[in-house]
């Protein structure tokens, strides 16, 4: 499989594209749908599911329109289902204006991932702790996470929310670390790195 990265909205938040021949699946489309849909209509990219790794706006707010013109399930665990429900109310609060934003008319239980022909041999970890719904998911045949706001390079989730668990984030990130250290971690922001690089600051 090949993972093609794009930095979206203020945040500037990792959007993945998971492509597999001309499959695709859409990982934490933030913002910028107009953007990304562009995107995959240029490649003739077949769409086969919109994950989140978690709730937070930076990571979701471009899966309504994409389900929206695309038509496939949008995957979240529904632990984070309460921060869909205050979408707007957060953007707001953090980018300091109301955007546009239409929510996904449907949510599919992260659970039924698996259902992705694509996504057969990937293993999904729940990893509380930045938000009771984060999750990992995990290629061993290509030896790759993506990691959302659980691990960065040189950081960890934030944990400092009312709804955030710091002990069970690095419960989370002690599970992460059992994985092979060559495994190359994909992050909700910032650059890539690898479990054996951030396995060593802790």
């Amino acid at each position: 499989m090949k993972v093609i990265t794009h930095r979206v909205g203020e945040l500037q938040a990792n959007c993945y594209f998971l492509i597999q021949d001309k499959d695709c699946v859409v990982i934490d489309p933030g913002d910028s749908a107009d953007f990304l849909l562009e995107e995959v209509s240029r490649n003739n990219y077949s769409v086969k599911g919109i994950i989140a790794t978690h709730g937070h706006f930076d990571h979701v707010m471009g899966a309504g329109e994409m389900q929206l013109a695309l038509g496939v399930p949008f995957y979240l665990n529904l632990k984070d289902q309460f921060l869909m429900d205050r979408l707007e109310s957060t953007a707001k609060h953090f980018l300091g204006y109301e955007p546009q934003i239409i929510r996904p008319h449907e949510t599919t239980d992260i659970f039924f991932v698996p259902a992705i022909p694509m996504l057969k041999g990937v293993r999904l970890m729940e990893s509380p702790g930045h938000t009771p719904g984060s999750i990992c998911l995990y290629c061993e045949e290509e030896q790759i996470v993506f990691t959302g706001d659980t691990l960065f390079k040189d950081g960890i989730g934030r944990y400092d929310f009312s709804y955030s668990d710091k002990k069970e984030l690095f419960r989370s990130l002690y599970e992460l670390f059992e994985l092979p250290e060559e495994t190359l971690v994909y992050s909700g922001h910032g650059d890539p790195t690898t479990i054996g690089e951030e396995k060593s600051r802790y």
